[in-house]
């Protein structure tokens, strides 16, 4: 069988739509060889190349506790210390190392300090993963190797690059889709510019989708915020249906 890629697309708690994806892809006998991923697509993607199923990760996606007391940061930059998610990674990746998991993994982070992007896809596995998901303001960067790290979807959000080398088919799951707003929504100068950061962002990951065969993206799920997680069932429900319906036309070609 061809090597068939999955990316996954950073979108904090709107991730719940990955995993609904994933049922899909179970059900219609799609199984990915090769996984990429940024931010929440790094999590699930790491669990998954565990061999962990859908059904377990979307429990730990909802069974974990991100804005709890024990998380928050002392004088570090940033809310929650990413230190204190180690051990609720390294219960599903004992291992902790990207040769243990039974897919290849690539993950992307930003170093902090130089403003380079970052693939990780051996050596020590939890802190990439972390550091990967390191929404900044909110979480603390997190260090490697001497280097910081944060959030791998400032620099790449879609991060189908690494899958282009391996992989004669790729499925992207694609979900940060902008919100809708009216002009009204926009009544400051910080709502103008975060807009226009999150458009620049969308484009750039958008004008990857030829590089894949086909690309599930859910609508409207851009009315979510991304650290809500009192959706989190009717996101698993967009991403699975939205997923069974693209895949009912296609899925022969990726057996």
């Amino acid at each position: 069988m061809a090597n068939l890629g999955l990316v996954l697309s950073g979108g904090g708690a709107r991730g719940a739509a990955h995993i609904g994806a994933l049922k899909a892809f179970e059900e219609f006998g799609i199984a990915p060889t090769h996984i990429s991923g940024t931010s929440i697509g790094a999590i699930i993607g790491a669990l998954y190349a565990a061999d962990m199923h859908w059904a377990d990760i979307f429990n730990f996606f909802k069974s974990t506790s991100i804005f709890h007391a024990k998380r928050f940061a002392f004088n570090k930059p940033g809310f929650l210390d990413t230190e204190k998610f180690y051990d609720d990674l390294k219960t599903f990746l004992p291992d902790d190392n990207f040769q243990a998991l039974k897919k290849p993994l690539f993950i992307t982070a930003t170093n902090v300090l130089t403003g380079e992007l970052k693939f990780f896809s051996e050596g020590e596995l939890i802190r990439p993963v972390i550091a990967s998901a390191s929404f900044p303001g909110v979480f603390t960067p997190t260090e490697i190797d001497g280097s910081h790290y944060i959030d791998g979807g400032i620099l790449n959000n879609f991060p189908v690059e690494p899958l282009k080398i391996h992989c004669e088919k790729i499925i992207g799951v694609y979900i940060n889709a902008l919100k809708k707003v009216t002009i009204k929504d926009l009544k400051y100068s910080y709502t103008v510019a975060d807009r226009a950061l999150k458009i620049r962002a969308e484009a750039d990951s958008i004008s990857k989708f030829p590089d894949c065969n086909l690309v599930i993206s859910p609508e409207n799920l851009g009315e979510y915020g991304v650290f809500g997680m009192s959706n989190t069932d009717l996101i698993f429900e967009m991403g699975y249906t939205t997923a069974t319906k693209v895949l009912e036309a296609q899925a022969n070609a990726f057996k």
